[in-house]
């Protein structure tokens, strides 16, 4: 076994120490590691679903603006390095396995870091020493006890507001809401898409008391459909029409509407960055596995990657099935899903989309068993089958749908991170 895959096995080794809220750990960490989180230009991140689009189409402008842009983001879906981007590009493995050194040098055993404690101050170390212009920081989980949030953003992001992680971040949208307005700084502005009024009541009275900016989409920002794919976003600063995205699916306008918010202030702030360099850079978003169309040969079905891993994101890929479809029969899902997700009515949402399931798995321990997921299956559905291990799962789905149909690989980001590490035929992958 090499040294990247010793480091990264010990790493991984840390997920032990479960997921733990709190910011003391991490603010320790990144104090022995001489605080490079400090002096950071950021945006940061927050929100149910979408996180990472905005994410991504917000460095895509920045670089096209030719600004030295860092992205933090998680998970990965083949490569742990996927999880620091640099100018567009993920760090190198010997990057990676310095940065997993260095941090484990000062890490106190009488306060072992979590997992994603310890990779968020790999981030802030490598972007810090790296003199990025202007940094991306996504949370990992909820907001305001996330170990990105030790850092002092210039502009703060909540995309939405749903039901997730209730172990961890309350039973109710209000309690949940709470949670990821802890990301909100004083007087610093708050661009956001929550559209349920009592979320967005704890999100604009937290802004409210820290004299944070409010940026509202639909009301100070909004976006509008167009034919053939095409939208238009009216903002603070910007109107632009006839916009695309490399992005499929009709979420896709709503993100665009957030990030070109996020965009204004950071302009509003003295970064480089334009109307036009936003425009070119939705072009060339890059933000594999979210309605993801996987190039196959000549003849064969049509294969689609979307880590559909909870019930907003769900609803997103069935509202955009017939991008998917293309008037293609059959349309053959291959579901993987995570055990701690809430199974039936995700299963519910995806099922009305398939002409018929394949249940599978991927190598990871918090994976359900395909057996699980077939049970949960509603009453009336499509067709199932069940095939445990996912290379096969993908040979039989694209054996039944055969020249003229679809397959589509769904249900987990963890799914779809295995799935493309077999399409793609990469024997490095670091799946967990």
């Amino acid at each position: 076994m090499s040294a990247y895959s010793k480091a990264i096995e010990r790493l991984y080794a840390l997920q032990k120490f479960g997921i733990k809220l709190g910011l003391n750990s991490t603010q320790n960490l990144l104090e022995r590691l001489g605080n490079p989180h400090q002096g950071l230009k950021c945006v940061h991140i927050a929100g149910t679903n979408g996180k990472g689009s905005v994410g991504a189409m917000i460095e895509a402008a920045l670089l096209e603006a030719g600004i030295k842009t860092g992205f933090y983001t998680s998970p990965h879906l083949i490569h742990f390095s996927e999880r620091f981007r640099l100018k567009g590009k993920e760090i190198s493995k010997a990057k990676v396995l310095d940065l997993i050194n260095r941090v484990w040098k000062v890490c106190d055993q009488r306060e072992p870091p979590t997992f994603f404690e310890f990779v968020t101050a790999m981030a802030f170390l490598h972007f810090a020493e790296s003199d990025t212009e202007w940094t991306i920081m996504e949370t990992g989980l909820g907001g305001r006890l996330d170990a990105t949030n030790v850092c002092w953003p210039q502009a703060t992001v909540i995309t939405n507001i749903g039901m997730e992680h209730q172990e961890f971040l309350g039973n109710s949208l209000k309690e949940i809401a709470w949670e990821k307005a802890g990301i909100i700084k004083q007087g610093v502005p708050l661009v956001h898409g929550v559209q349920q009024p009592t979320a967005r009541n704890v999100v604009e009275e937290r802004a409210n008391k820290l004299n944070a900016p409010i940026i509202r989409k639909g009301r100070d920002i909004s976006f509008r459909r167009g034919r053939g794919g095409r939208f238009v976003l009216n903002g603070q600063l910007w109107s632009l029409k006839e916009l695309e995205t490399n992005l499929n699916g009709r979420h896709q306008p709503s993100n665009a509407c957030l990030a070109m918010g996020a965009l204004e202030v950071l302009a509003e702030a003295g970064a480089a960055v334009g109307s036009g360099h936003f425009r070119k850079g939705l072009g060339h978003v890059h933000w594999p596995g979210r309605l993801e169309q996987f190039s196959t040969p000549p003849g064969e079905s049509t294969l689609w990657l979307d880590g559909a891993h909870n019930l907003p994101a769900a609803r997103a890929l069935v509202e955009s099935i017939d991008i998917v479809r293309q008037d293609r029969y059959p349309l053959v899902m291959v579901a993987g899903v995570m055990a701690d997700k809430d199974i039936k009515p995700i299963l519910e949402m995806l099922a009305s989309a398939a002409d018929w399931i394949v249940f599978s798995r991927p190598s990871y321990s918090r994976a359900a068993e395909p057996s699980t997921l077939a049970k949960a299956t509603p009453r009336g559905g499509p067709p199932f089958e069940i095939e445990p291990d996912l290379e096969l799962a993908m040979v039989k789905a694209r054996r039944r749908a055969g020249k003229n149909g679809v397959v589509l690989v769904t249900g987990s980001l963890f799914t779809v991170g295995e799935a493309r590490a077999i399409l793609s035929g990469d024997p490095t992958s670091d799946l967990p």
